[in-house]
């Protein structure tokens, strides 16, 4: 009965996802001639196979970064890889689950999977962001100032490819910059900042969610201490992007005739956008993603509204939904229900109000201090 159960649990959150993602596409779009049937036609046009090697390809990159993050662990202590990729694979539906009060789940996740100190884990995954934002800036810089002509092939504007390669540069000196911060601290302002974040931790307020956010990201940077730590980090990532700009020209080809000239650059420019989407919070819509390849899709490469709509629905599904596919599931075999994730989100936001962090290895909803462990992750 308990697994009839939960298939029947499973069925109703299909539905429910198959409901919310048809309002919320409604909303974002705010198209009068688009209509649910012809969304439903546009889709079912589509070439099914390269969307179900799509979705093969998001578990692949859900493996990278599971290595990713397994490696940024090497000095807490042995690790477990299988066990690290279910707790990605676990707190990425719980992000599609809760929207962005879901996402601090993840780290707790996998600081309970693998027994690691929860400031450990929000490190790293401060330290996986800084490492994403400067592979899209990275990816944007090689379409714009690499790729141009090839872009141009695809079908992109002229005038937004000569607007958007002017912020190439922009780009190249915020990513030198963050690198020679990131440099400086590890090597010399480590000590400085802490002095300063001990004071601000006695504080109440904004320094001392600032305090944690830093420390946080201190604890991140002890991941890394070798070239051959940076090496394999930059490969990862590396690796992992240029796969997830493959699934989404494979998303775009598989839309047909309308996409016939979409090309790897226009896939690379693409994903920069959608990742500066994803950042924005729109109101009564959420995560700005779709959004912003639909006016991608319409604005620089000059796609109808209509299949661009669904093209962008459709490649929000592949790359953020479908974690649902095996996520929930996993979920509900550990005990977690979307009430408890809710639950444990509130605590860690509670947590982080008051400076501290929720460590799931210890009682549940308990709070230890962000402290700084540079002698404890030298053993």
């Amino acid at each position: 009965m308990r697994g009839r159960y939960r298939q029947v649990l499973l069925a109703l959150l299909a539905i429910a996802v198959l409901g919310i993602v048809a309002y919320r596409s409604r909303r974002a779009f705010h198209s009068g001639s688009f209509s649910g049937h012809r969304l439903i036609h546009a889709v079912r046009e589509a070439d099914i196979w390269m969307l179900l090697a799509a979705v093969i390809l998001i578990y692949v990159c859900y493996a990278l970064r599971a290595r990713r993050w397994q490696g940024f662990c090497r000095y807490l202590g042995p690790s477990n890889y299988w066990g690290i990729y279910n707790g990605t694979i676990m707190g990425f539906a719980a992000i599609f689950l809760l929207g962005r009060a879901g996402e601090p789940v993840r780290p707790l996740l996998l600081a309970r999977k693998g027994k690691f100190p929860a400031a450990s884990q929000f490190g790293i995954y401060i330290l996986e962001r800084i490492f994403d934002f400067a592979s899209a800036a990275v990816i944007a810089m090689l379409a714009l100032l690499v790729f141009a002509r090839q872009l141009g092939d695809a079908g992109a504007d002229p005038d937004s490819v000569v607007k958007a390669r002017a912020s190439g540069g922009v780009l190249l000196a915020v990513i030198a910059g963050a690198a020679i911060f990131l440099v400086y601290y590890r090597l010399h302002g480590a000590e400085a900042f802490g002095r300063l974040l001990g004071r601000w931790h006695a504080r109440e307020g904004w320094r001392r969610r600032v305090a944690v956010q830093f420390s946080a990201f201190r604890e991140g940077l002890h991941a890394i201490r070798t070239w051959g730590d940076l090496t394999r980090a930059i490969f990862y990532s590396a690796v992992h992007w240029a796969l997830v700009a493959g699934i989404y020209l494979l998303i775009a080809r598989s839309f047909g005739d309308d996409f016939s000239d979409f090309n790897y650059p226009s896939a690379m420019l693409l994903l920069s956008v959608t990742m500066l989407g994803s950042v924005l919070q729109l109101p009564g819509v959420g995560g700005g993603a779709q959004v912003a390849s639909f006016i991608a899709f319409t604005t620089i490469f000059g796609i109808d509204p209509e299949p661009a709509a669904a093209a962008a629905i459709v490649l929000w599904l592949v790359t953020f939904a479908a974690s649902l596919l095996v996520g929930v599931p996993m979920l509900l075999r550990e005990g977690w229900s979307v009430g408890a994730l809710r639950k444990l989100a509130r605590e860690e936001a509670a947590a982080e109000e008051a400076g501290t962090l929720l460590d799931l290895n210890g009682e549940t909803g308990a709070h230890v201090e962000v402290k700084s462990k540079v002698g404890d992750s030298n053993r």
